[in-house]
């Protein structure tokens, strides 16, 4: 399948007319996405979508709220069109007939925070980790402030992270209490903890203040350091939800972790020197940072044919027993 995922990348290619250009597989896990190199030297990032995500309509909007935030001067990927204009193409060889979304995104240079951060850690450096996580909190709460004053194009389409999305009868990744991989008793735990973040979540509300656009994807992955600036990547995930959530998602790989108070603590101050945030509203992280370690397995139901991630299941099973238990200890 890379092979053939490859050869439609190439030939998707000359809808951008870039001369000479090499292609160089960097991730294929879910989406395609490759390394290019023009005869020039100038680099960048094609991806190929994979099929039954999201529609052709909620990629394009994807890329609309990408170009605006650039327009604004956010340090993000720059989508770039086709040579007839067009944000995206859709492409199909004689190995994959069903046509994939492709697209095009100007080279993020630096490494991902996961590999900066493991060093940081490795070196027990405070001071970076801090630096760090004060930077994502401010990219974060740029990207809110945009969000809630940008008027969307006609047409404009992207899922909701809302409690329809977590804990409805078809979440957005699907009903993870009843994931094959739960014993009997997991089962039930995670049916208790779907019911009482059923009532938290609808007591909390959606507001203007703290629901809108987000990128619901900021983990170690998705974040590109490069000397003292930090630049948020994929937005693939990217739609409507709580900005709590975008929080969650880059405190989830340490919650319980020795060190998740500093990047918590961190995160938050850096989002505060750019947009408001009450202690009474921060008090609500815990309900986030359990929706997101449950959601994870209705994202390992949705995809029990990648061994990659059945490989990751165990943990993330006994993350989000943990995290159920504790919220509904409190």
């Amino acid at each position: 399948m890379i092979d053939h995922v490859t050869q439609l990348a190439q030939a998707a290619l000359p809808h951008w007319l870039l001369d000479g250009a090499a292609l160089e597989l960097i991730k294929y896990r879910e989406n395609g996405v490759f390394k290019v190199t023009t005869a020039a030297g100038k680099r960048y990032a094609l991806r190929v979508h994979r099929p039954g995500y999201h529609s052709q309509a909620a990629i394009h909007s994807e890329l609309e709220w990408m170009a605006a935030l650039a327009m604004a001067g956010l340090d993000i990927p720059q989508v770039v069109p086709t040579a007839s204009g067009e944000l995206l193409i859709t492409q199909s060889t004689q190995q994959i007939q069903e046509p994939r979304v492709v697209d095009l995104f100007e080279w993020v240079d630096g490494e991902i925070l996961r590999v900066h951060l493991d060093r940081a850690i490795g070196e027990k450096n405070t001071a970076e980790i801090k630096r760090l996580f004060e930077q994502v909190g401010e990219t974060m709460a740029q990207l809110h402030n945009h969000a809630a004053v940008w008027k969307a194009p006609a047409g404009f389409t992207r899922h909701a992270w809302d409690r329809a999305g977590f804990v409805g009868e078809q979440p957005f990744w699907g009903r993870f209490w009843e994931l094959e991989l739960l014993s009997a008793e997991q089962k039930r735990l995670m049916q208790a903890i779907r019911d009482r973040l059923d009532r938290d979540l609808k007591a909390y509300g959606q507001t203007v203040d703290n629901y809108s656009l987000i990128h619901a994807d900021l983990n170690f992955d998705n974040v590109m350091v490069d000397g003292n600036k930090t630049r948020p990547i994929d937005f693939d995930d990217a739609g409507f939800g709580w900005h709590l959530f975008d929080m969650a998602v880059t405190l989830n790989h340490l919650f319980f972790d020795p060190l998740e108070q500093l990047a918590t603590d961190s995160l938050v101050a850096g989002y505060r020197r750019v947009r408001p945030l009450s202690d009474r509203e921060l008090s609500h992280l815990p309900l986030f940072m359990t929706v997101r370690s449950c959601s994870y397995l209705g994202w390992i139901r949705d995809r029990l044919e990648v061994p990659e991630i059945l490989e990751r299941a165990p943990k993330l099973i006994e993350n989000g027993c943990r995290a159920a238990e504790a919220y509904l200890a409190h």
